[in-house]
């Protein structure tokens, strides 16, 4: 891809010119420019250090890149799916560093790394980075690049010492994790040095001017969308729900001093608005952005949101969108079981998933798109039934309304109340039948792969022993069978594939990322799971 993509870009910022002791860092995103540059976390952050003048940041991606520095002396990445780890280190060999942090020496640049895949368990991927920034970026990189340019003239040993003073910066090399045997349980993690934290705590950034987009561009995955986060986290505290429990508490955008100057900035360079967030209708005020929007002015606006709130589907939200462009809506329900649901924690009726889908239908959608899951703790055949029928009140309640019914497997995630279950082994059945019992009421199914959620899972469980496994997968193949073959060749180097995922650990386990505080302790996550498994 030619380095033109750049010159597309429409930027919302005034980048600074960098002062000629400014230091040299690559900013990358291991994927292409189309998904890179879609990602809102990977914008803003490169905004931030693009308004620095004692950066110079060259962007990189898999297929593109700014002019690169010759000696960078800082190097980074934005990790947002598991298996872009991949393109981290052809990246690393295409810049001629080491793959591992410890064979790394003075003349090469830190490696640090953040986003929502390392700050929910880093250690499977925590030999490859010198630095991992656990947490919202907002305050932090800022805090990182200030400290790297307190200590830059030192060893790389002094100046990773230092960096591991600053709350959220994880230097993994400065722990020792020791296991009850070569294929046993994480036994302890504990600094090796005196001066270093026994616990690094994920940081919160707390203010009410959440992230928009600092620059729009056509080559993007979703081109042209200026996209604003409405909300950061989730209220509701799905009990297996990573986007909930890692990014606690609930915020909200402050609507006259964040929200609106914002979309009217946006819409300056483009006429696609995204509304983002893990339960946008909730912010407080919503139905005054939402009476904002649909002014005529914003006539020629296309709008989506992310997923809502089932309870706040309105015959008047579904209208606006219909009028901007929006043909259908996307809720999760996770179950027609209201009992499987209680377990889980998902504060909703079956009767107001009805409601949603006729509010959706009068409105002028012409279609819903529902979120299930299989194999969730507690769930029994009756459950699945549910869900079916389910399926078959709502088709019966709005006809015509294109139904599609989007289904993964269950998969425990770290600072989560269920991080203790495994996968069940039987889901890949479950989404079977599922299909099956759904194609016979004219209902899409659309299950996720189940061996993607095995490797997703053997990821998000998984320790330091598993980056040889990774190594190894890199060169054979990102299918299932490609790490089964990896487990085999490495042997009683590390347990099997089904301890890490399929296993349902003792709450007396030390978990490879105990060191790794997020923002609930685990006496709260397990009064939590407590809960659930009351209702069993």
């Amino acid at each position: 891809m030619s380095a033109s993509v750049f010159a597309a870009e429409r930027l919302l910022f005034t980048p600074a010119t960098p002062n000629a002791g400014a230091v040299p860092l690559i900013y990358a995103f291991p994927n292409t420019y189309s998904v890179g540059i879609t990602s809102l976390g990977y914008q803003v952050l490169w905004a931030n250090l693009a308004s620095r003048r004692d950066i110079a940041v060259s962007r990189l991606f898999t297929d593109t890149g700014e002019p690169l520095p010759g000696a960078p002396e800082l190097v980074g990445f934005s990790l947002s799916w598991e298996l872009d780890y991949v393109n981290i280190l052809t990246l690393l060999e295409s810049l001629a560093i080491p793959l591992r942090g410890e064979q790394r020496s003075d003349a090469h640049p830190i490696v640090f790394g953040g986003g929502a895949v390392l700050s929910a368990n880093p250690e499977p991927f925590a030999d490859f980075f010198d630095v991992i920034l656990l947490g919202d970026g907002e305050n932090l990189v800022g805090e990182f690049i200030d400290a790297y340019q307190d200590i830059r003239g030192g060893d790389r040993k002094a100046k990773l010492r230092r960096l591991a003073q600053i709350p959220g910066v994880y230097v993994p090399g400065f722990y020792e994790v020791k296991y009850t045997g070569a294929t046993g349980a994480v036994a302890a993690v504990a600094p090796t040095e005196a001066d270093i934290p026994p616990v690094v705590t994920k940081q919160t950034y707390r203010g009410n001017v959440l992230c928009a987009s600092p620059v729009v561009t056509e080559n993007a995955a979703w081109p042209d969308i200026f996209m604003v986060e409405v909300v950061r986290s989730c209220p509701e505290m799905c009990r297996f729900c990573l986007a909930s429990y890692l990014t606690l508490p609930f915020r909200t955008a402050s609507l006259e001093g964040a929200l609106m100057p914002a979309i009217a900035r946006g819409l300056t360079v483009t006429k696609r608005l995204g509304l983002l967030g893990a339960s946008v209708t909730q912010h407080p005020e919503f139905h005054i952005l939402l009476d904002y929007l649909s002014q005529p002015q914003f006539d020629d606006v296309r709008l989506s949101i992310a997923s809502v709130r089932t309870n706040t589907v309105t015959e008047q939200l579904a209208k606006i969108l219909a009028a901007r462009g929006t043909k259908s809506l996307t809720i999760a329900v996770e179950s027609g079981s209201e009992r499987l649901r209680k377990i889980i924690n998902k504060k909703l009726a079956n009767d107001e998933i009805i409601a949603a889908a006729i509010n959706a239908k009068a409105g002028g959608l012409t279609g819903l798109k529902l979120y299930g899951m299989v194999g969730l703790p507690g769930e029994e055949t009756a459950d699945l039934d549910a869900t079916v029928a389910m399926m078959k009140d709502i088709k019966k309640a709005a006809p015509g309304l294109r139904l599609t019914l989007g289904c993964s497997t269950f998969v425990p995630k770290a600072h989560t109340p269920f991080q203790w279950f495994g996968v069940d082994p039987g889901a890949e059945k479950k989404l079977k039948w599922m299909q099956k019992e759904l194609g016979r009421i004219g209902v899409e199914f659309r299950p996720e792969s189940y061996n993607w959620s095995v490797i997703q899972a053997l990821i998000s469980r998984g320790d330091r022993r598993l980056s040889r496994l990774l190594e190894l997968v890199r060169h054979y193949g990102d299918s299932l069978g490609s790490y089964r073959r990896a487990f085999k060749e490495l042997g009683s180097q590390l347990p099997p594939l089904d301890f890490y995922v399929h296993t349902n650990y003792p709450l007396s386990q030390t978990l490879p990322w105990s060191h790794l505080q997020g923002p609930l302790p685990d006496a709260t996550l397990q009064k939590h799971l407590a809960e659930a498994t009351s209702q069993f």
